[in-house]
């Protein structure tokens, strides 16, 4: 969750680098072919494309966006990473929150969102590399992406294409923030990657119980009420005839952050409301029994060989987070599969330190 209230818990965050530490220590994978979450001991909001042979893989700092490129994505403490972008103008240099990487035709593009160090000034913002490998070359800043001509607040950008046709995702505000603070998930066709060719649609506001958490089990909580949609990420169905939008819920410093689902036919017009069905209830949440809180921030990869589909999530293993001590949240992955109905099925967060096989395909070390 990004908020203002945000300002006051910047000093608790670590700093991060290419040589993530943390408060905890990543267990050893049981055998040569398994690994166990999380993937780091910290990090928010992890992206990553798969692309000849590679994982592509970022998340969230406040300062900087970093790359890491591995064969192996459960080996990400043994990645290379680099530090591919750092703020050159004094509206984005603060709070650089979730970047999203794509390769779209044939360039890579990375989304994020930033600020002047006003968190209520957040905006949008897209950096383009040419080279066929994002660890070469140079990110260039394609430019602030106008989400509405009225307040341009946004977080939590990504694209996905459907019949030909490039749309952004991201979470919003329908009005400037006073007593409380609303976030709805907003769709736009694209001109082209920076370039928005439509008006924002609102396809999700928090309108059940189960978005609108913000106050932690303990009693701590944020200076007022703030009702969250945030993070959607596209997918499919397996045969391609849904689009999904998959979706955080509720306050992620609270264990209950979770994932809520949008779908509409594939065929249908996606900028029109009508078009899209909110399941009434998360379609993946906190594990009491194993001790993951709070899990959000989705984004899906295949296995090496295509074999097996991945998703990528943030999760924390203590009940109430950011409101006191370092970032708990960290990066994890585990398989999905598909139900009868060619719908994808996400499961429950696996417990810390589970001995996992790899994504079929790994390269063994």
């Amino acid at each position: 969750m990004k908020i203002e209230w945000y300002l006051s818990l910047a000093a608790l965050f670590l700093c991060i680098s290419c040589g993530t530490k943390g408060t905890r220590e990543k267990k050893e994978p049981v055998t040569r072919g398994t690994y166990t979450n999380p993937l780091l001991p910290s990090g928010t909001d992890p992206s990553a494309v798969f692309l000849n042979g590679k994982y592509y893989y970022t998340h969230g700092t406040e300062d900087k966006i970093l790359l890491w490129a591995t064969p192996d994505i459960t080996d990400l403490a043994h990645a290379t990473c680099k530090t591919v972008w750092l703020p050159k103008e004094a509206s984005s240099s603060y709070h650089l929150w979730a970047p999203d990487i794509n390769y779209i035709n044939n360039k890579w593009y990375i989304y994020f969102a930033a600020d002047d160090g006003n968190t209520d000034n957040h905006q949008l913002y897209v950096i383009e590399n040419t080279s066929p490998d994002p660890m070469k070359g140079e990110f260039k800043m394609k430019g602030c992406i106008m989400t509405n001509k009225e307040w341009n607040w946004g977080i939590h950008a990504s694209t996905f294409v459907n019949k030909g046709v490039q749309y952004l995702l991201w979470s919003g505000w329908p009005k400037r923030r006073i007593s409380a603070e609303t976030q709805c998930i907003y769709i736009a066709k694209m001109k082209d990657p920076w370039t928005l060719d439509s008006p924002r649609i609102l396809i999700s506001k928090p309108e059940h119980e189960w978005e609108r958490q913000w106050v932690n089990p303990d009693g701590s909580r944020t200076a007022y009420p703030i009702y969250v949609n945030e993070g959607p990420e596209y997918f499919h169905s397996k045969d391609n005839k849904k689009v999904i939008v998959y979706y955080s819920a509720s306050g992620c410093w609270s264990p209950y952050y979770c994932i809520g689902m949008l779908t509409a036919d594939a065929d249908s017009d996606l900028l029109n409301p009508a078009s899209w069905t909110k399941s009434p209830v998360p379609v993946f949440s906190q594990s009491l029994s194993g001790g993951v809180y709070g899990p959000g921030s989705v984004s899906f990869v295949p296995s090496p060989d295509g074999k097996e589909l991945y998703m990528l999530y943030q999760a924390r293993d203590v009940p109430n987070g950011d409101t006191g001590g370092p970032e708990t949240r960290s990066p994890r992955i585990q398989k999905i599969d598909w139900d009868a109905n060619g719908m994808p099925v996400l499961g429950i967060p696996v417990r810390d330190g589970v001995a996992l096989p790899k994504p079929s395909g790994t390269p063994v070390r």
